[in-house]
């Protein structure tokens, strides 16, 4: 049995840079000489990032094992990945660290077709786009897999191998290992042919493709593992079915749960929009705040699947929440583990110092621009106004206050403040006040904000 790599379970190498320096060599035999490590798929286990698969037995026989190679693929039906992208991100650099080989596939050719959603179909995006959404999506995941040593992380564009099938050489030599009566009752295939859209015979083909894919990276490195979302367990099996049958093979797939809120609102979204891994499309101070406002009820979740916390400080995060849930110890701990692993230590610093400042306890001034803006952003009630505005009616067109009058009531009663100083004078200019980056902060109260961007 192979335990997992102590990087896994040790804080103080968390965030030493994802890349590894040591061979796989080195890092079995230190792995075969620590008795005290769980193996991977007993620690794949205990997080819950397993909730469906071929065969357990073999498929923990072979995680435990010999170094296998496994990929997960990653589709660019966008300019970035977003936060379910990132549990199988992080899944892949689990098995790494054990010191298996991961193939990360961003698909040139599947993102031109697009997986079929269960409602309509996809709108299909240009060459171009999906051409420029690849480049900036491997860029993504090689932040999150080692490229070094012997198990160093290898890209692939399943474009390379697609682009020069002719439709007689696809439908020869591999659509006829696909029985029409199994892909219909794909979940998703499914769900279209029971609504008013339909399906597409080009949706319809996209688990031809994705098994054609793992078939190939099986001839090519020997891949015998691939991972996903459970919601994709169709998409997986497709291409083990082909392998058994045109290779006469076996090979694993390993589906994660779906992961959604305990309220049964779906997971990785705030007020409707995507929580996004680039930084200009989610800001580090949001993606903080995401996971900041965390529920109870899902907190030690998130942090077994999205951290790479022990399990006694997970335990003890556990027993936190049901002792004093009011210190919120756990939800700050998940936004920091997994801010830092996503954009870096120093903006998370800068999201938790904003975060503080925004509330009085820090120097709203000794904050950069960008993270500035970005958490004045996420203030409910911020507007743009003109430098010539005065801080009355800035508090009356926030909506902290109803009208002109009952702003200067709430000033002269010390009662509001600009950028966390007291205001005195209701008919200050706001350019007069304004913080690096022509943006302020209102307060009325403790806990009552909203932000001014002057236009």
């Amino acid at each position: 049995m192979r335990p997992v790599d102590p990087r896994l379970l040790d804080p103080a190498r968390r965030y030493d840079g994802w890349v590894s320096s040591e061979s796989a060599h080195d890092v079995l035999t230190r792995q075969q000489n620590d008795p005290t490590f769980a193996s991977v798929w007993d620690e794949l286990r205990w997080r819950d990032l397993v909730h469906v698969s071929t065969d357990e037995t073999a498929l923990k026989e072979a995680l435990d094992g010999e170094p296998i190679t496994y990929y997960c693929g990653f589709d660019p039906t966008a300019a970035s990945l977003h936060c379910g992208n990132l549990l199988q991100l992080l899944t892949m650099r689990r098995i790494q660290l054990a010191g298996h080989k991961p193939l990360a596939l961003v698909g040139g050719s599947t993102g031109l077709i697009g997986d079929p959603r269960p409602t309509a179909e996809r709108t299909l995006n240009t060459p171009e786009t999906v051409r420029d959404w690849v480049a900036r999506l491997q860029g993504q995941v090689s932040r999150f897999l080692s490229p070094d040593g012997e198990n160093g992380v290898r890209l692939v564009n399943n474009l390379d191998w697609t682009a020069p099938l002719s439709a007689i050489d696809f439908l020869r030599d591999i659509g006829k290992y696909f029985r029409v009566n199994s892909m219909l009752k794909k979940d998703a295939v499914a769900a279209r042919l029971s609504s008013d859209a339909g399906i597409s015979y080009t949706e319809f083909s996209y688990q031809i493709l994705q098994g054609l894919d793992y078939r190939e990276l099986f001839r090519q490195y020997g891949c015998t593992l691939q991972t996903g979302g459970s919601d994709q367990w169709g998409n997986l099996t497709s291409g083990t079915e082909l392998i058994r049958r045109a290779e006469g093979a076996t090979v694993h797939a390993l589906g994660t749960p779906l992961i959604t809120n305990s309220d049964g609102t779906k997971f990785g979204k705030s007020e409707g929009n995507a929580i996004w891994l680039d930084p200009e499309m989610t800001s580090p101070y949001a993606f903080y705040q995401f996971w900041l406002n965390t529920s109870d009820a899902d907190v030690i979740a998130r942090l077994r699947q999205f951290t790479f916390l022990s399990r006694a400080e997970i335990e003890r995060l556990e027993q936190a929440v049901a002792d004093e849930p009011f210190r919120r110890e756990a939800q700050r701990t998940l936004a920091f583990e997994v801010t830092a692993v996503v954009h870096g230590v120093e903006a998370t610093q800068a999201a938790i110092d904003a975060s503080a400042a925004l509330f009085g306890n820090g120097d709203l001034g000794a904050l950069d621009a960008e993270t500035l803006r970005s958490a004045i952003a996420e203030l409910p009630g911020s507007v743009a106004l003109p430098g010539d505005a005065d801080v009355a009616r800035a508090l009356v067109d926030t909506e902290l206050v109803k009208s002109l009058g009952e702003a200067r009531r709430a000033i002269d009663q010390g009662g509001v403040y600009v950028n966390n100083a007291r205001a005195e004078d209701p008919t200050v200019p706001l350019s007069d006040l304004a913080l690096p980056g022509g943006v302020l902060v209102l307060r009325r109260g403790k806990k009552t904000l909203a932000g001014v961007t002057l236009s």
